[in-house]
């Protein structure tokens, strides 16, 4: 039996949604090298990967704010500015993503779930433009769902996109998983009464995402199978 189904006493989940940056792609060299980008149109010094790396995960604007700010604390951001910076964030993250890497075991869980028919969704705060695109060039295949950043009013942790994939697909809470890599992850599993998978190696704002009692934590997806 595996992992999965042991998780779920012995059956396997219908519905698994995924978060992306930090659980099935390392995305931050190319989000850093927007961002410095972004900085050096200011005149400031890059931030380099080791700080984008602790800003992603709660959006481009926020992760924009962090930049500006030069701390994950943004409060004194003007808007106007980060609005601009946004802009221009956008447009320097939109060509290839050639720096960006497929985590090892994601493929093989991937196929593997798919080959029994679960379905699979993305849920992201990164916008939506980005996230279809990205899946296509790293090879991840077909996802019956994508909830971007910005495709609802809301973001994590927030559970509005993980209840709105559950209800088009006409699963149950108990029926489904999430797998992510940050606090914002397992906020949004619980809200939605959602079991939870972690995995250690992403981003969680430099702290152990164990801190925050997932159900289970994986070192790599396919530990799953």
């Amino acid at each position: 039996m595996s992992a999965l189904q042991r998780l779920f006493g012995g059956e396997l989940p219908r519905l698994v949604m995924f978060d992306l940056d930090g659980t099935l792609v390392d995305s931050v060299p190319d989000l850093a090298a927007a961002v410095d980008q972004v900085l050096a149109l200011r005149g400031r010094p890059a931030a380099g990967v080791a700080k984008v790396k602790n800003w992603v995960g709660n959006g481009a604007l926020v992760l924009v704010r962090r930049a500006l700010a030069g701390s994950i604390d943004h409060a004194q951001v003007d808007e106007a500015e980060a609005q601009a910076a946004l802009a221009d964030f956008m447009q320097a993250y939109s060509g290839g993503h050639a720096a960006t890497t497929v985590y090892a075991g994601v493929p093989e869980l991937l196929g593997w779930l798919r080959e029994r028919g679960v379905l699979l969704s993305v849920i992201t705060n990164k916008p939506e433009r980005f996230v279809a695109p990205l899946l296509k060039e790293k090879g991840l295949g077909e996802f019956d769902w994508i909830i971007g950043g910005d495709t609802l009013p809301v973001k994590k942790p927030d559970p509005a996109g993980l209840l709105r994939v559950m209800s088009a697909g006409g699963v149950t809470a108990q029926q489904s998983l999430f797998v992510g890599d940050s606090r914002n992850d397992v906020l949004a599993a619980r809200a939605a009464d959602v079991r939870v998978v972690a995995v250690s190696y992403g981003y969680n704002h430099g702290r152990p995402v164990a801190l925050e009692n997932p159900d289970l934590l994986v070192d790599s997806l396919d530990a799953l199978i």
